[in-house]
């Protein structure tokens, strides 16, 4: 049940408040306090959803409660109640902070309605939060060796930059994880960060993918398209294994990438965009341009800031770290019970030449939880790892 603290000077509305809030289909837990003084302190003594105060009080008024509360609480719900006189501080209020306001006498409809939108807003806020929170472990990086503490190093220095970073390294050694960081780190993380597989999308649909198509640019062009480089405005673009993207569609990223300006395929109409681009392959790319695969003016463009991802074999000193994570991680997700893995357990998958990198050494721990006992022993990565 949601607890509500009305802060009101007069004990007549006070009494009606309370009595409104608590009869109500939709019942309150409802907590009243005479003045600003006496209101926040209990907001010091337990945790309320939200806030009814009065503007014109004695010892301390609401603009004062409101300011006192938004420091220690910001994301406390204050609702102003506000006498005839006061309508035009009440709408100043909401500059400081303040969700809404109601007039005295309050509207019962307008009152239980405002509550009901305030009490919503807060739970979204919070699930916001927790699924934000979510989405940054998943994205989480894994590490002390000396290596991984120096991609570290370097994603805290360029986050913040405006600054294109190309990432390498072999496939499954983590480079979408330096990518989502890089995102989570930088101003532009209230924005969209926006992947594409570059490797997985045909060399003819690859140009619409990015920049979008209008009606009628090819047979299955029904209607017109944005493409991802719209998508991500303001944001992130992760162009993923760049090393496979045809050599007209680099073109035109690096018209994109010089310019700030796309044309949908079909269209002449240039639209300009904000975007950060990550890219990132396991292709050698200087090797590439030698080949006549990959343009030289835009990896010169991309590689700004070049961070390498080694191979998990380069860093074996992080695999206990990285097998307790991901124990938690599935175990979490599949709602079983965490199972612990023995010294010797460790020792085995230290020495296994991991071919497949993070990404195998996950679908390992996987199936030890799933088929080992209730301990991981060396017994069950030797039968079940289907490694050594």
């Amino acid at each position: 049940m949601p607890k509500i603290l009305v802060i009101e000077d007069e004990e007549a509305i006070r009494r009606v408040l309370k009595k409104i809030l608590t009869e109500q289909d939709a019942a309150y837990d409802v907590y009243v306090a005479a003045n600003g003084i006496d209101g926040l302190h209990e907001i010091e003594k337990q945790q309320f959803d939200l806030v009814l105060c009065d503007i014109k009080m004695p010892k301390m008024d609401g603009i004062e409660v409101l300011q006192n509360i938004k420091s220690r609480q910001p994301d406390l719900p204050v609702i102003m109640i506000s006498g005839h006189g006061d309508l035009e501080t009440a709408v100043g209020t909401m500059r400081m902070g303040a969700f809404d306001y109601i007039s005295k006498p309050p509207d019962l409809n307008r009152l239980m309605t405002t509550i009901s939108h305030a009490l919503s807003r807060k739970t979204l806020e919070q699930e916001n939060k927790v699924l934000k929170r979510k989405i940054g472990n998943a994205y989480e990086m894994i590490g002390e060796s000396p290596a991984i503490k120096t991609i570290k190093e370097i994603i805290d220095k360029v986050a913040a930059t405006s600054a294109r970073v190309l990432i390498t390294g072999p496939n499954g050694t983590g480079k979408e994880l330096v990518a989502h960081w890089i995102h989570q780190k930088s101003e532009r993380v209230q924005g969209p960060m926006i992947e594409v597989n570059c490797a997985a999308i045909p060399s003819e649909l690859i140009e619409s993918e990015l920049f979008g198509h209008v009606k009628g640019a090819f047979t299955s062009a029904v209607k017109d398209r944005a493409g991802k480089f719209e998508a991500a405005h303001g944001g992130t673009l992760f162009l993923d294994e760049i090393g496979d993207m045809s050599l007209s569609a680099q073109a035109k990223v690096l018209r994109a990438l010089q310019e700030n300006l796309i044309q949908r395929v079909g269209s002449d109409k240039s639209i300009k965009v904000d975007v950060r681009v990550i890219a990132a392959t396991n292709k050698n790319l200087k090797e590439e341009i030698a080949e006549g695969r990959f343009r030289e003016d835009l990896f010169h463009r991309i590689a700004v800031i070049l961070i390498q991802v080694p191979p998990l074999n380069d860093r074996r000193e992080d695999i206990p770290m990285l097998v307790k994570y991901f124990v938690e991680q599935i175990s979490s997700a599949q709602g079983s019970v965490m199972k612990s893995f023995t010294a010797e357990a460790i020792d085995c998958l230290k020495n296994y030449d991991w071919t497949g990198n993070i990404r195998e050494l996950r679908n390992v721990v996987e199936r030890l939880l799933i088929l080992g006992g209730s301990e991981i022993s060396k017994k069950d990565v030797l039968q079940f790892a289907n490694k050594l």
